[in-house]
């Protein structure tokens, strides 16, 4: 985490709009209301954007496996020094089979003992958080791997979450207790 405290506080029960409420209910029904979203309650239509984009990238219709997905997101969420983000995909890493060791090796890089499609989803994390750009020894092993459709993906999940570590470190969002 940079920030021990938070210089955007979550919205509270308490103190949720009309609006806030809506959104956050929305998007909450039955599942914890996690700091990320009550913090982007603060502005509401923000929020409801970003669940709307943000939904397409943990859904099916991103062609990545969730694995794949996760590889990317945790990347991302190292290189860019998000805690939270860290955190919470660690959580989710797990339950889509990914181990702990897995995990470690995310954060040791491409050369951690990657099969190379994999390895090739961590450079690209590396490539795009560092220069905003795929270099071509890097795209050519994903085209080898992946689709086409799988490749877009690719670079959507890893803007999508270079945006939430943005906003995660700068507002200082927490991460929950337990």
């Amino acid at each position: 985490m940079r920030l021990s405290t938070p210089r955007i506080h979550p919205v509270t029960d308490a103190d949720m709009d009309d609006e806030q409420r809506e959104v956050i209910e929305s998007l909450t029904e039955g599942r914890r209301r996690l700091n990320v979203y009550r913090t982007l309650a603060r502005a509401p239509k923000a929020l409801k954007a970003y669940l709307a984009w943000g939904s397409y990238i943990v859904s099916k219709r991103n062609a990545l496996s969730p694995r794949e997905r996760e590889i990317v997101i945790l990347r991302v969420g190292v290189l860019c020094r998000s805690g939270y983000e860290v955190a919470q995909h660690t959580r989710i890493a797990l339950e889509t089979g990914m181990s702990a060791q897995e995990i470690a090796h995310i954060k040791e890089g491409a050369e951690a003992g990657w099969p190379p499609a994999e390895a090739a989803l961590i450079r690209a994390a590396d490539e795009l958080v560092a220069d905003h750009f795929v270099s071509e020894a890097t795209w050519t092993v994903l085209r080898s791997a992946y689709s086409e459709k799988q490749c877009v993906d690719v670079v959507l999940t890893a803007g999508q979450y270079v945006q939430t570590c943005m906003f995660l470190n700068t507002f200082g969002v927490q991460v929950e207790a337990g």
